[in-house]
C-alpha cells in the first residue's frame, strides 16, 4: 500500500513520519470483517450508516497537509471507523475525535482501545460544535464536509494553527488548508475531493 500508493507514481506522500504510520497501523483491523480483502486497495470502503474509511492516499495526504509535530493537540471531526484517529496516534501527543453516529463512536473507540491507542479520546456528538473543554488545538481535521467552516472549530483553534477540510456541497467539494494568523482563517485550496456531507448544528463561520 504504502510503496504503490502513497510514493508511487502520480502520487505525492514524501514524509517520513507519515508514511511510517500508515505502515504501522492496522487498516483491515478498522473495515467490516467481510470487507477485509479489500482493505488495502485503493478506494473507499463503506463502514454502515452511510459513512465510508477514506482511501489510504487522501488518509495520507490529509495528515501530511495537517504538518503534524510530536507535541501536537488535534481534533478530529468525523471518527467513522477509527482508522485516521489511529494513523494522528501515532505522530502526535493526544488526538480528540468525534462521531456523530453513536454505533460508530462506540466501535471505534472500542477498536481504538484493543488496538492500544492511549492517546486518543473519542466521544459520540455533534463535531460541528468541537470540544471545547478541551480546547485549544493546534491541528483539526475534519473528514465530511460542511458548505462553510464550522465558527466553533476555528474558535477552538490555536493561533498559527492548522485545519484541513473538506468544504462545498457534494457535487462540487474543495480540501482546503487554513491557517490561524491574528485570528483570521487564511484558505488555501488544495485538492478537489468527494466527502460525505457533515451533518449537526453546522454554524459557519
Amino acid at each position: 500500500m504504502v510503496a504503490s500508493q502513497l510514493r508511487g507514481p502520480g502520487r505525492s506522500i514524501t514524509n517520513s513520519r507519515v508514511l511510517a504510520a500508515m505502515g504501522k497501523v492496522p487498516r483491515h483491523e478498522f473495515v467490516p470483517e467481510r470487507l477485509r480483502a479489500q482493505a488495502y486497495d485503493d478506494h473507499p470502503l463503506p463502514i454502515g450508516h452511510g459513512q465510508t474509511i477514506s482511501q489510504p492516499f487522501i488518509v495520507a495526504f490529509m495528515t501530511e497537509q495537517l504538518e503534524p509535530k510530536a507535541s501536537d493537540r488535534v481534533l478530529e471531526i468525523g471518527t467513522g471507523s477509527g482508522y485516521q484517529a489511529a494513523v494522528l496516534a501515532e505522530l502526535v501527543a493526544e488526538v480528540y475525535t468525534i462521531e456523530i453516529v453513536e454505533e460508530l463512536a462506540a466501535r471505534a473507540s472500542a477498536d481504538l482501545k484493543r488496538l492500544g491507542c492511549p492517546n486518543v479520546q473519542a466521544r459520540a456528538g455533534d463535531g460541528s460544535r468541537g470540544w471545547a473543554e478541551a480546547a485549544p488545538f493546534d491541528a483539526i481535521m475534519v473528514t465530511c464536509a460542511p458548505e462553510r467552516v464550522p465558527g466553533p472549530l476555528a474558535e477552538q483553534l490555536k493561533e498559527g494553527g492548522r485545519i484541513i477540510i473538506p468544504i462545498g456541497p457534494s457535487w462540487s467539494q474543495e480540501l482546503v488548508l487554513l491557517r490561524k494568523r491574528r485570528g483570521i482563517l487564511e484558505q488555501h485550496a488544495v485538492l478537489p475531493v468527494r466527502f460525505v456531507p457533515m451533518t449537526g448544528d453546522v454554524k459557519s463561520e
